[in-house]
């Protein structure tokens, strides 16, 4: 056994023999066109807005050290100790994001009396998420794009519908696929953070006093001189971090080293050089602070400061969107989402599209755009959805550390007060922002968690109601093998658990009163694991009379091609052909009733949500025209 698996850590399939030298170097170039966007963009509007946001701060030495001072020791904290250091070491088989942390726990503490609580937390931490891929693209664009109006006031106008074209643009091009742009992302933000960080250091070098500012004791003095407005400043403060939960998110695209390697060797000094620079400006001219970021730079370099600035804003979007597919797909997977159309858009696995989520993402961005105009309004709401991420992963975190890698009291105790304490005064200063636009994620998270609880326990629920009364299935096989004429061929029924007889067969003996030669009941099980070794994929029982039960095992990442899968199946008598096999569907028709499990209005919700999922024949990769659907009402 490796040590890394001994300690706790998982190994990324990839990270144990391709990651050395030049490898990591390329990956980790990548990480940071994907990896680093959203965290990257902060110096637009993280300074500006802590200084002359929605509680301003007086332009004077205690402060700007003071801030300057807090943001460099957040990003040391909650970046490089919480997440890279800690929590980047918590993978489920080199994946990560709370839901992969949460299918992890649930391996090891399934049935404990707080795991339900654990399940919950995750899953709103998750919920934040969607509220968070629906704020950075808005505040991102919106606050590279503002520097039209620093540079040409007259053109302030035109900031609202070019951004808006912007973001259209860029999710109208999801559907193509973004394997190709992708190559160029991480050349882009290398230069944008080479930028940033020559930009921070000539400032610095007029005002080299300002790095007295690294000692923390600047930020305490802060605290100690002016405890109030320190304290709300910590709501603008932390939109120096946000991003820092995308490092975990995706682990599983570049591996742990080389995530470690851009943080520490590219990103964490650029971001420290460009907010030491501001910090710089703003005591030199505090007139700047209309812009601290923007008006770093020299006149001449204005204008392709924009654009390179605008390319950073996209890039951070665009791994933003991706992001909210790729926990949208583990989401169905995992049982808290209905199934939907997944289109993967090149042969990488991560590269995928999904239609409707594509589609609700634009409209909520679009919409807050709209209703925001400004990035300084929409930061208000930002701060709420990351901070209450980073406060909820503390609780996750604290499950590992116990539970999983075994820690002793006396190193995770005091580890844990510490994170907590920093990420619940960030998340205590941000719901003073609630009245200003904060209550916009937490709205957006309630619903979404609404959603993804009412559709686990409905599904729950659906399986509970279908078991009652359902036989064994060898007692049917006896039983239907005499009563009924066989039919040349193969028919796989499909099933959503491994017990009893599927509705659609018994629908099928009772109305057309046949059954094929051979009859397989298929359950696809997806395991709490991101990817499933091929000699586990398959299982099967002979149940006499030509009735076999097979179960496929897939992971949460993995994309569900029955037909494919069937090929390598040895274990069901012959081989399947797919023109010689049919598949028997059950569509369920929900209806809403009194009985205890879930309130009414639920009820209807599920149904609802069960009407519009895609259909089994379309997530399976099923073949059109060996598909037959048989209904039945199901009571809940």
């Amino acid at each position: 056994m490796s040590e890394a698996v001994q300690d706790g850590a998982g190994v990324h399939p990839d990270e144990s023999h391709g990651h050395h030298h030049g490898g990591v170097l390329k990956m980790a170039i990548g990480a940071i066109g994907v990896v680093f966007g959203d965290i990257g963009t902060s110096p637009l509007y993280a300074m500006r807005d802590t200084f002359a946001g929605h509680h301003p701060l007086p332009l004077d030495r205690l402060h700007v050290f003071g801030i300057v001072s807090l943001m460099f020791w957040s990003m040391m904290i909650i970046v490089t100790l919480k997440y890279v250091t800690v929590i980047m070491r918590a993978d489920n088989k080199g994946e990560g994001g709370s839901l992969a942390l949460l299918a992890l726990i649930n391996q090891n503490v399934a049935g404990k009396s707080w795991s339900t609580g654990i399940v919950l937390l995750g899953v709103f931490a998750t919920s934040l998420f969607y509220g968070d891929s629906m704020i950075t693209p808005a505040v991102s664009v919106l606050g590279a794009i503002e520097g039209l109006a620093v540079y040409e006031p007259g053109l302030e106008s035109a900031v609202v519908p070019l951004v808006v074209g912007i973001l259209v643009f860029l999710f109208f091009i999801q559907s193509r696929g973004t394997a190709k742009v992708a190559s160029l992302f991480g050349p882009v933000m290398l230069t944008y953070f080479a930028v940033i960080s020559v930009l921070g250091a000539m400032s610095i070098a007029q005002m080299p006093s300002v790095l007295q500012a690294l000692s923390p004791h600047h930020a305490a003095a802060m605290f100690i001189n002016d405890p109030l407005k320190g304290f709300l400043a910590m709501g603008s403060a932390v939109l120096a971090v946000t991003g820092a939960e995308a490092l975990y998110a995706d682990m599983g695209h570049f591996g742990r080293p080389p995530i470690r390697l851009s943080w520490l060797c590219f990103v964490l000094p650029a971001l420290v050089l460009n907010y030491f620079g501001q910090a710089a400006l703003l005591l030199r001219n505090p007139a700047a602070i209309e812009s601290p970021f923007y008006l770093l730079a020299p006149q001449w370099f204005q204008w392709p400061l924009l654009v390179i600035a605008s390319m950073a804003a996209v890039i951070a979007s665009q791994a933003v969107i991706t992001g909210a597919f790729s926990v949208t797909q583990q989401a169905i997977q995992l049982g808290f989402m209905p199934r939907m159309s997944i289109k993967h858009t090149s042969v990488s696995a991560g590269q995928i599209y999904i239609p409707v989520i594509n589609f609700m993402l634009m409209i909520a961005v679009i919409i807050l755009v709209l209703m925001f105009q400004r990035s300084s309004n929409l930061t208000a709401a930002y701060g709420i959805a990351v901070t209450g991420a980073m406060a909820i992963d503390n609780f996750l975190l604290a499950v590992v550390l116990f539970h999983l890698w075994k820690w002793k009291p006396w190193l995770s105790i005091p580890l844990l007060a510490l994170f907590f304490t920093l990420d619940l005064a960030y998340l205590g200063a941000n719901f003073t922002k609630i009245p200003d636009g904060g209550w916009v994620p937490l709205a957006m998270a309630g619903v979404i968690f609404t959603l993804l609880t009412t559709w686990s326990r409905g599904r729950a629920l659906m399986r509970e109601n279908m078991a009652e009364g359902t036989i064994p299935v060898e007692v049917f096989a006896k039983s239907a093998h005499g009563s009924a004429t066989r039919v040349p061929g193969t028919a796989i029924f499909m099933a959503s658990t491994n017990k009893g007889v599927p509705s659609a067969l018994l629908h099928n003996i009772k109305h057309n009163k046949v059954l094929h030669e051979r009859v397989v009941i298929l359950t696809v099980a997806t395991q709490d694991v991101p990817y499933v070794d091929e000699e586990e994929r398959f299982s099967a029982k002979d149940m006499g009379n030509g009735f076999y039960r097979l179960t496929m095992k897939y992971g949460f990442l993995e994309e569900t091609d029955v037909p494919e899968a069937l090929k390598r199946v040895k274990m069901c008598g012959e081989p399947f052909e797919m023109m010689k096999t049919s598949f028997f569907l059950s569509r369920q028709t929900l209806i809403a009733s009194a009985k205890p499990g879930m309130a009414l209005w639920r009820e209807k919700l599920f149904a609802w949500m069960l009407r519009n999922a895609a259909s089994a024949m379309e997530f399976f990769r099923l073949p059109t025209n060996r598909v037959v659907e048989l209904g039945s009402q199901v009571e809940i």
